[in-house]
């Protein structure tokens, strides 16, 4: 796996004059009018937590944050599930049409600061994923591998959650090259990051292996509602 450099709090809010910063970003954030983000920060979610996290600003649309695709030919990928599991497999783009589908709606936390809320996806839950390889009862933590050797992982029960999937289309269209296709990981209650992008593969493992921005400082467990953006 690659290192990221690891870079300091005082780094990181330097870098981005005080407020976010940019990681892989090629483009700009369109914010929403701060009387609107004001009314939305004011909403609960059925737990009662705000919808827009503390440090947090809302988008209009959803920023493209760059990063490695790789060349991945889509009729011949496949997405790996290895580790502690009684059935390791490889499932193509098919094997994953032919599982029981869902959509969710849900707002999304970037690190760098933006929320978009009421995003609509489109996947499988990971949930069904689970119950298919049956994973074994030594098993701790969801590994989500992708191209570039990136990796980012959630405790096994995070992923157990009703709203984590892995997602291949987007506001009814097929999900963009751009944020991940042919598939991504969705985990809407933990810092972007988290959703890993270009999915190739799902190691299920004992240990935590914290992946490439946790190696670099960023928080492993990246609770946007603490505001949890580092170590």
């Amino acid at each position: 796996m690659k290192t990221a450099k690891k870079i300091t709090r005082r780094e990181f809010m330097a870098s981005a004059g005080g407020t976010v910063v940019s990681i892989g970003l090629p483009g700009v954030f369109v914010k929403l009018m701060d009387s609107d983000n004001r009314a939305v920060a004011a909403q609960l979610r059925p737990d009662g937590k705000s919808r827009i996290p503390p440090g947090q600003h809302a988008v209009k649309a959803l920023p493209n944050m760059g990063g490695e695709q790789g060349d991945i030919n889509v009729p011949e990928w496949q997405l790996q599930i290895t580790g502690d599991v009684e059935k390791p497999m490889a499932l193509n783009i098919s094997d994953l049409m032919a599982l029981k589908q869902m959509d969710l709606t849900c707002d999304v936390h970037c690190v760098t600061g933006w929320t978009l809320l009421d995003s609509r996806w489109r996947g499988i839950s990971m949930k069904t994923i689970l119950d298919l390889v049956k994973v074994k009862e030594t098993a701790g933590f969801i590994i989500f591998e992708a191209s570039g050797d990136y990796t980012s992982s959630i405790p096994l029960a995070d992923s157990l959650k009703d709203n984590v999937i892995l997602a291949h289309g987007f506001y009814d269209q097929k999900l963009p090259r751009a944020h991940g296709a042919p598939l991504r990981a969705l985990v809407p209650d933990r810092y972007f990051y988290k959703s890993v992008k270009w999915l190739k593969g799902i190691k299920i493992s004992a240990v935590d292996e914290p992946g490439y921005y946790e190696s670099a400082g960023y928080s492993n467990s990246a609770d946007p509602w603490k505001e949890e953006r580092f170590d």
